[in-house]
């Protein structure tokens, strides 16, 4: 039922919930035009704020760049990588593909191959009502892996956990069970606060090594060294950065809900 919640509510929150649910209560009050005006500026506002590149880049910027990616990586003895980066052979794809938080497999090949670890533990199941999938995030990251050259002998699947919370609980288990105590934990940079803590909360020295960054150096200098015509075009509400304060405001919802649980 947790599950089910976590994933159902938080979608009133979210800009594009929050303002369907305006909406629909702006049709309620039709015989109140105070009240509907109120609600339909209420949602409007929403979209404006939650959609400009401003507000998408602050908060996006305030959770990737909590872990920058250290100049040297250390060898450990194994490497985690969590699922969210694929998608699974279904017809008519030839083959597992890689969605926008791909990165992870690839960055997870790219750290195997430069020596840091000789194993991956790849992190992901099924919520069965929401996916229609016989594989799991984790065979499907094991795929893609092995046709980078990544041996299967090195591979180690977790494909039970529906959550974060679930990956750190489900990982630190195995890990402990192989008697490692320290990794290199990859994943989106936004959802790596919340997965960092997660895990070092399960009793395991995390060195992160975030991937998937939507705010680099340039582009977020360039936000502010834009002209006039660029910044009147930054604060017109647009899919992408609706997209990224979604996700940033997904982040935030989840660290908040995970303390109250006592998780974190």
């Amino acid at each position: 039922m947790f599950v089910f919640l976590s994933k159902f509510l938080p979608q009133f929150i979210y800009p594009a919930g929050l303002v369907c649910l305006l909406l629909i209560l702006a049709l309620i009050f039709q015989r109140r035009k105070k009240w509907q005006n109120t609600v339909i500026g209420l949602a409007l506002a929403v979209l404006i704020i939650a959609g400009n590149r401003w507000a998408a880049y602050g908060l996006t910027r305030s959770l990737e760049w909590r872990h920058l990616p250290p100049a040297e990586l250390p060898q450990v003895e194994a490497i985690v990588v969590l699922g969210g980066g694929t998608e699974p052979h279904q017809s008519p794809r030839p083959i597992v593909e890689l969605n926008s938080a791909g990165d992870r497999a690839l960055y997870a090949a790219y750290l195997y191959q430069q020596g840091h670890a000789p194993h991956l533990l790849l992190s992901g199941g099924n919520i069965d009502w929401l996916y229609a999938q016989e594989s799991t995030p984790a065979g499907q990251m094991a795929a893609v892996l092995e046709m980078m050259n990544v041996p299967a002998s090195a591979i180690w699947l977790e494909p039970e956990s529906l959550n974060t919370y679930e990956n750190a609980v489900n990982c630190a288990r195995i890990l402990a069970d192989k008697d490692i105590q320290r990794i290199i934990l990859v994943t989106t940079a936004t959802h790596m606060p919340r997965a960092v803590a997660l895990f070092e909360h399960q009793g395991i020295e995390v060195i992160p090594a975030p991937t998937d960054f939507k705010i680099t150096e340039e582009n977020w200098q360039n936000l502010f060294q834009a002209d006039l015509s660029a910044q009147l075009t930054h604060l017109m509400p647009n899919v992408s950065s609706l997209n990224m304060t979604t996700t940033a405001l997904k982040e935030y919802l989840g660290i908040f809900t995970y303390k109250l649980r006592g998780w974190l």
